[in-house]
Protein backbone atom coordinates (compact mmCIF):
# COMPACT_ATOMS: atom_id res chain seq x y z
CA UNK A 1 0.00 0.00 0.00
CA UNK A 2 1.48 3.68 -0.90
CA UNK A 3 1.45 5.67 1.58
CA UNK A 4 2.05 9.37 0.48
CA UNK A 5 2.23 12.58 2.54
CA UNK A 6 0.95 15.14 3.78
CA UNK A 7 0.03 12.61 6.23
CA UNK A 8 -2.63 12.42 8.93
CA UNK A 9 -2.00 9.11 11.22
CA UNK A 10 -4.82 8.64 13.79
CA UNK A 11 -3.48 7.12 17.19
CA UNK A 12 -7.23 5.53 18.43
CA UNK A 13 -4.76 4.58 22.07
CA UNK A 14 -7.45 2.46 24.33
CA UNK A 15 -10.39 5.34 24.51
CA UNK A 16 -13.48 3.57 24.28
CA UNK A 17 -14.57 5.72 21.63
CA UNK A 18 -12.24 3.57 19.69
CA UNK A 19 -12.66 0.29 21.02
CA UNK A 20 -14.42 -2.89 19.60
CA UNK A 21 -16.74 -1.94 17.20
CA UNK A 22 -16.37 2.15 17.68
CA UNK A 23 -12.87 0.96 16.07
CA UNK A 24 -14.73 0.16 12.91
CA UNK A 25 -17.20 3.14 13.34
CA UNK A 26 -14.33 5.65 13.20
CA UNK A 27 -12.18 4.19 10.61
CA UNK A 28 -14.65 4.62 8.31
CA UNK A 29 -15.01 8.39 8.82
CA UNK A 30 -11.49 8.37 8.39
CA UNK A 31 -11.79 6.52 5.02
CA UNK A 32 -14.70 8.61 3.83
CA UNK A 33 -12.49 11.87 4.85
CA UNK A 34 -9.40 10.70 2.78
CA UNK A 35 -11.37 9.64 -0.06
CA UNK A 36 -13.62 13.00 -0.35
CA UNK A 37 -10.17 14.97 0.35
CA UNK A 38 -7.73 13.08 -1.60
CA UNK A 39 -5.58 12.78 1.91
CA UNK A 40 -3.67 9.89 3.43
CA UNK A 41 -5.37 9.18 6.77
CA UNK A 42 -3.45 6.31 8.59
CA UNK A 43 -5.75 4.47 11.54
CA UNK A 44 -3.85 2.92 14.38
CA UNK A 45 -6.35 1.08 16.35
CA UNK A 46 -5.25 -1.24 19.38
CA UNK A 47 -3.66 -4.93 18.42
CA UNK A 48 -7.29 -7.00 19.27
CA UNK A 49 -9.02 -4.64 16.84
CA UNK A 50 -6.62 -4.06 13.62
CA UNK A 51 -7.78 -7.33 11.86
CA UNK A 52 -11.34 -6.29 11.60
CA UNK A 53 -11.00 -2.62 11.07
CA UNK A 54 -7.88 -3.97 8.22
CA UNK A 55 -11.19 -5.72 7.07
CA UNK A 56 -13.53 -2.68 7.17
CA UNK A 57 -11.74 0.22 5.14
CA UNK A 58 -9.19 0.46 2.49
CA UNK A 59 -7.01 3.29 3.83
CA UNK A 60 -3.88 1.95 5.58
CA UNK A 61 -3.82 0.39 9.26
CA UNK A 62 -0.45 0.96 11.62
CA UNK A 63 -0.25 -1.09 14.70
CA UNK A 64 0.25 0.49 17.51
CA UNK A 65 3.78 -1.16 19.07
CA UNK A 66 5.34 -4.19 18.39
CA UNK A 67 7.68 -5.88 20.39
CA UNK A 68 11.51 -6.45 18.75
CA UNK A 69 11.22 -10.45 19.29
CA UNK A 70 11.04 -12.95 16.91
CA UNK A 71 7.96 -16.05 16.83
CA UNK A 72 8.44 -18.38 19.73
CA UNK A 73 7.92 -17.88 23.92
CA UNK A 74 7.02 -14.57 24.63
CA UNK A 75 4.08 -14.37 25.98
CA UNK A 76 1.87 -11.37 26.25
CA UNK A 77 3.95 -9.66 23.30
CA UNK A 78 3.21 -8.03 19.86
CA UNK A 79 4.90 -10.15 16.93
CA UNK A 80 5.22 -8.32 14.32
CA UNK A 81 4.29 -10.89 11.79
CA UNK A 82 0.82 -11.44 13.76
CA UNK A 83 0.22 -7.67 13.13
CA UNK A 84 1.00 -7.87 9.56
CA UNK A 85 -1.08 -11.00 8.94
CA UNK A 86 -4.20 -8.94 10.51
CA UNK A 87 -3.47 -6.30 8.01
CA UNK A 88 -1.41 -3.70 9.80
CA UNK A 89 0.80 -1.71 6.87
CA UNK A 90 3.22 -0.58 9.36
CA UNK A 91 3.71 0.38 13.32
CA UNK A 92 4.18 3.52 15.58
CA UNK A 93 7.49 2.59 17.57
CA UNK A 94 8.27 4.01 20.93
CA UNK A 95 5.38 6.26 21.37
CA UNK A 96 6.00 8.39 24.77
CA UNK A 97 3.13 6.22 26.91
CA UNK A 98 5.01 3.03 25.21
CA UNK A 99 8.68 3.78 25.09
CA UNK A 100 11.21 1.28 24.38
CA UNK A 101 15.43 1.47 25.02
CA UNK A 102 17.35 3.19 22.11
CA UNK A 103 18.70 -0.68 21.49
CA UNK A 104 14.91 -2.20 21.26
CA UNK A 105 14.13 0.85 18.59
CA UNK A 106 17.04 0.15 16.46
CA UNK A 107 15.93 -3.85 16.24
CA UNK A 108 12.39 -3.15 16.10
CA UNK A 109 13.02 -0.88 13.18
CA UNK A 110 15.06 -3.63 11.53
CA UNK A 111 12.46 -5.81 12.21
CA UNK A 112 9.89 -3.60 10.21
CA UNK A 113 12.60 -3.23 7.16
CA UNK A 114 12.47 -7.11 7.30
CA UNK A 115 8.89 -7.68 7.30
CA UNK A 116 7.88 -5.01 5.03
CA UNK A 117 6.18 -2.80 7.51
CA UNK A 118 6.46 1.14 7.57
CA UNK A 119 8.23 2.26 10.76
CA UNK A 120 6.81 4.90 12.70
CA UNK A 121 8.58 5.73 15.49
CA UNK A 122 8.25 8.49 18.56
CA UNK A 123 10.39 10.81 19.75
CA UNK A 124 10.10 13.81 22.40
CA UNK A 125 12.35 16.29 21.35
CA UNK A 126 14.58 17.43 18.41
CA UNK A 127 17.85 15.85 19.41
CA UNK A 128 16.17 12.26 20.18
CA UNK A 129 14.35 12.86 16.48
CA UNK A 130 18.16 13.15 14.87
CA UNK A 131 19.33 9.99 16.97
CA UNK A 132 16.27 8.33 15.69
CA UNK A 133 16.73 9.45 11.95
CA UNK A 134 20.39 7.64 11.94
CA UNK A 135 18.82 4.76 12.70
CA UNK A 136 16.60 5.23 9.14
CA UNK A 137 13.07 4.57 10.23
CA UNK A 138 10.63 5.40 7.41
CA UNK A 139 9.11 8.14 9.20
CA UNK A 140 9.96 9.91 12.60
CA UNK A 141 6.92 11.58 14.32
CA UNK A 142 8.35 14.70 17.67
CA UNK A 143 5.81 14.96 20.00
CA UNK A 144 6.45 17.00 23.06
CA UNK A 145 4.92 14.87 26.00
CA UNK A 146 3.46 17.86 28.21
CA UNK A 147 1.16 18.77 25.27
CA UNK A 148 0.15 15.04 24.27
CA UNK A 149 -3.93 15.59 25.02
CA UNK A 150 -3.68 19.43 26.38
CA UNK A 151 -5.57 20.40 23.22
CA UNK A 152 -2.57 22.78 23.08
CA UNK A 153 -0.64 22.12 19.50
CA UNK A 154 2.71 21.87 19.55
CA UNK A 155 2.36 23.79 16.32
CA UNK A 156 1.35 26.94 17.61
CA UNK A 157 2.93 26.89 21.51
CA UNK A 158 6.32 25.33 19.96
CA UNK A 159 6.62 26.14 16.39
CA UNK A 160 10.77 26.26 17.13
CA UNK A 161 10.57 22.93 18.28
CA UNK A 162 9.07 21.71 14.46
CA UNK A 163 11.88 23.62 12.82
CA UNK A 164 14.41 22.49 15.07
CA UNK A 165 13.30 18.69 13.98
CA UNK A 166 13.69 19.26 10.58
CA UNK A 167 16.36 20.80 10.60
CA UNK A 168 18.33 18.52 12.48
CA UNK A 169 16.62 15.54 10.88
CA UNK A 170 17.68 16.68 7.30
CA UNK A 171 21.26 17.13 8.55
CA UNK A 172 21.56 13.10 8.86
CA UNK A 173 18.99 11.89 6.64
CA UNK A 174 17.11 14.46 3.80
CA UNK A 175 14.88 11.92 2.70
CA UNK A 176 12.55 11.41 6.21
CA UNK A 177 9.17 12.10 6.58
CA UNK A 178 9.11 13.98 9.78
CA UNK A 179 5.61 14.52 11.06
CA UNK A 180 4.74 15.69 14.23
CA UNK A 181 1.85 15.70 16.74
CA UNK A 182 0.90 16.53 20.78
CA UNK A 183 -2.13 18.99 21.17
CA UNK A 184 -2.98 19.00 17.26
CA UNK A 185 -6.88 19.36 17.09
CA UNK A 186 -7.88 22.20 14.52
CA UNK A 187 -7.06 22.54 10.44
CA UNK A 188 -5.43 25.63 11.60
CA UNK A 189 -3.12 23.53 13.40
CA UNK A 190 -2.08 21.03 10.49
CA UNK A 191 -1.39 24.00 8.20
CA UNK A 192 1.07 25.54 10.20
CA UNK A 193 2.49 22.12 11.47
CA UNK A 194 2.89 21.99 7.48
CA UNK A 195 4.50 25.52 7.04
CA UNK A 196 7.06 24.64 9.26
CA UNK A 197 7.97 21.68 7.42
CA UNK A 198 6.63 18.75 8.88
CA UNK A 199 4.93 16.13 6.27
CA UNK A 200 1.66 15.29 8.24
CA UNK A 201 0.50 14.66 11.90
CA UNK A 202 0.41 12.65 14.23
CA UNK A 203 -3.01 13.15 16.34
CA UNK A 204 -5.46 11.27 19.18
CA UNK A 205 -7.55 12.89 21.10
CA UNK A 206 -8.19 15.58 18.53
CA UNK A 207 -9.88 13.39 16.26
CA UNK A 208 -11.13 10.49 18.90
CA UNK A 209 -12.45 12.48 21.43
CA UNK A 210 -14.14 14.89 19.45
CA UNK A 211 -17.90 15.28 19.02
CA UNK A 212 -17.90 14.80 15.40
CA UNK A 213 -14.62 13.35 14.29
CA UNK A 214 -15.79 13.10 10.91
CA UNK A 215 -15.66 17.10 10.59
CA UNK A 216 -12.42 17.06 12.13
CA UNK A 217 -11.31 14.60 10.19
CA UNK A 218 -12.51 16.51 7.11
CA UNK A 219 -10.94 19.74 7.64
CA UNK A 220 -7.62 17.85 8.52
CA UNK A 221 -7.54 16.07 5.11
CA UNK A 222 -8.71 19.97 3.27
CA UNK A 223 -5.87 21.31 5.31
CA UNK A 224 -3.27 19.18 3.50
CA UNK A 225 -3.93 20.39 -0.24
Amino acid sequence: MNLQTPMIIVNFKTYLESTGQNSISLAKQAEKAAKETGACIVVAPQAVDLQKVSEAVEIPVFAQHIDPIKPGSSTGHVLADAVKEAGAVGTLINHSERQLRLIDIESTIALCREKGLTSCVCANNPSVSAAVAAMNPDITSMEPPELIGSGISVSKAKPEIIFDTVKLVHQINSKMTILCGAGISTAEDVSIALKLGSKGVLVASGIVKAKDPYSVLRSFGDATK
